[in-house]
């Protein structure tokens, strides 16, 4: 079971870079291409929010269409830059929300369930899960306490050092995750975005894992008091494997190959030492 994650594609009106640099659209479409190549490929894709940069109309008719290349299923959240309203609408030919309320899903991929939480403020950069989507994580996982559990969200809910995302991580509703999350031992991973970077820490008992982009990264800036800023850097996904006797194991995967003759396979003859 190969779970692809991919997160903070900001697509753009067509013709638009994001901030004025960085081409986006250009960079999701490497980002599916890569995605399609992989062989063997994955089981189902998720993209941890951020799906548009303004969540207009048209840059989720240009994901929609971009997602639609793949020949798995997908599974979307809204991160911060998306509007819950045009995400919902624009995915209702696709039944993948319901009628109202927080943009939550549960599904059975394979061996595990993959369970989508809501942690949208809208207008704001920081996320909060609400009173109805804790509701929500907390009778699904009690549901189905014998699978294995994969729960994603935008906002991350730890500190990663990097001040200027830590002042607009999961803000409310993160001790509640926790408690949630504890009580459920089946929960293998915790999934997120909206950092730009790729960060694991513990969490509960488990482990957050924060999914690069496959756009611009966030500048690695450790310094406690660095101004915002953006790099670009090699686009990058996570490779989420179930292997029964070990669990979930994740790679990191780059868009982008190096130039040469690559994968280059070592003749039987070469000295091993």
């Amino acid at each position: 079971m190969l779970i692809a994650q991919i997160s903070d594609l900001h697509v753009r009106p067509a013709g638009e870079l994001a901030y004025g640099v960085a081409p986006t659209n250009l960079m999701a479409e490497s980002a599916i291409y890569a995605l399609s190549r992989l062989r063997p490929g994955p089981d189902v894709v998720v993209l941890t929010g951020d799906a548009a940069d303004c969540g207009l109309e048209e840059e989720y008719a240009i994901l929609i269409a971009l997602l639609g290349r793949l020949s798995c299923p997908v599974y979307v959240i809204p991160g911060s830059h998306d509007r819950r309203e045009a995400m919902r609408a624009a995915f209702a030919p696709l039944g993948k929300f319901g009628a109202r309320g927080p943009l939550n899903f549960a599904a059975e991929v394979g061996p595990l369930r993959l369970i989508g939480l809501d942690s949208v403020v809208e207008g704001a950069s920081h996320g909060e899960l609400s009173s109805e989507t804790l509701a929500f994580l907390d009778a699904e996982l009690s549901r189905r306490r014998d699978r294995p559990t994969i729960v994603c969200l935008h906002h991350p809910p730890i500190d990663c050092g990097i001040a200027h995302m830590d002042r607009i991580r999961l803000i409310a509703g993160g001790e509640d995750l926790a408690r949630i999350i504890g009580a459920h031992p089946q929960v293998e991973r915790i999934l997120a975005g909206h950092h730009h970077r790729s960060i694991q820490a513990r969490f509960a008992g488990t482990i957050c894992q924060i999914a690069p982009s496959v756009a611009h990264a966030v500048a690695l800036d450790l310094s406690h008091d660095g101004a915002p800023a953006f790099a670009l850097e090699p686009p990058a996904f996570l490779l989420h494997q179930w292997i029964e006797s070990v669990g979930v194991v994740t790679h990191t995967a780059f868009v982008d190959r190096a130039p040469g003759p690559f994968p280059f396979v070592l003749p039987p003859e070469y000295p091993r030492r």
